[in-house]
């Protein structure tokens, strides 16, 4: 029986790529936390050592919460450089998402000790309707699965958005049990929407299909 082969991605090409164009301090940013009916989205900007050796390192999507804490201790440790930022609900109804997304990856390079020549950021949007990727950048598509300097801004991302839904906003309404779902449009979300009605954590431009149901 033969095996499949696994393909081996090399998560230090796109890093490579444009330390060879003269680029000398690069960093990844990701978000996380764009569809989520409740809370902040966070943004998450790293300057890697070069070539930096970390086992098992990919898209946060694509390990486990226990995986993501301890990639967590990892990165922070031997990063550079790194910051988190993010931008509260209110602030997204006040805009839009894909604002509020790239406000909060400027944020976060903003944030960084050491400033970065060039940003290489996930997916394919610089800019919303009011606010931009403003320092030099590259966008690349599914980046945080092809640069390990994405992948490790993914993971920071998640892991601090993960931490405060779970801990500060469930304390604060515990009624929602932000810790189970994270704040995302869960079955058990809309139950408990349903019982206690929106509370100021919530993002009132996301929850239009719900109050439409209920109309």
């Amino acid at each position: 029986m033969r095996r499949k082969q696994q393909e081996t991605v090399d998560l230090w090409a796109c890093e490579r790529e444009q330390w060879a164009q003269g680029v000398r301090i690069l960093c990844g940013v990701d978000e996380a936390g764009a569809g989520p009916l409740a809370g902040p989205v966070y943004a998450a900007a790293v300057i890697l050592p070069r070539e930096a050796d970390i086992p098992g390192l990919n898209d946060s999507k694509q390990l486990t919460e226990k995986q993501r804490e301890a990639f967590y201790d990892v990165i922070t440790g031997m990063a550079e450089a790194w910051s988190v930022a993010r931008v509260e609900a209110e602030e997204i109804d006040a805009t839009d998402i894909l604002s509020a997304r790239m406000k909060a990856m400027q944020l976060a390079i903003d944030g960084l000790a050491i400033q970065p020549d060039l940003a290489l950021i996930d997916g394919n949007r610089d800019h919303g309707k009011s606010a931009a990727v403003t320092t030099p950048h590259l966008t690349i598509v599914k980046g945080d699965g092809k640069s390990a300097s994405i992948a490790a801004a993914s993971i920071l991302a998640k892991v601090s958005r993960d931490r405060y839904v779970s801990g500060e906003l469930d304390c604060q309404y515990p009624q929602y049990q932000f810790a189970k779902h994270k704040g995302y449009g869960t079955k058990l979300h809309y139950a408990m929407l349903d019982q206690y009605g929106p509370c100021p954590a919530h993002r009132q431009t996301f929850l239009k299909k719900w109050e439409d149901r209920r109309t």
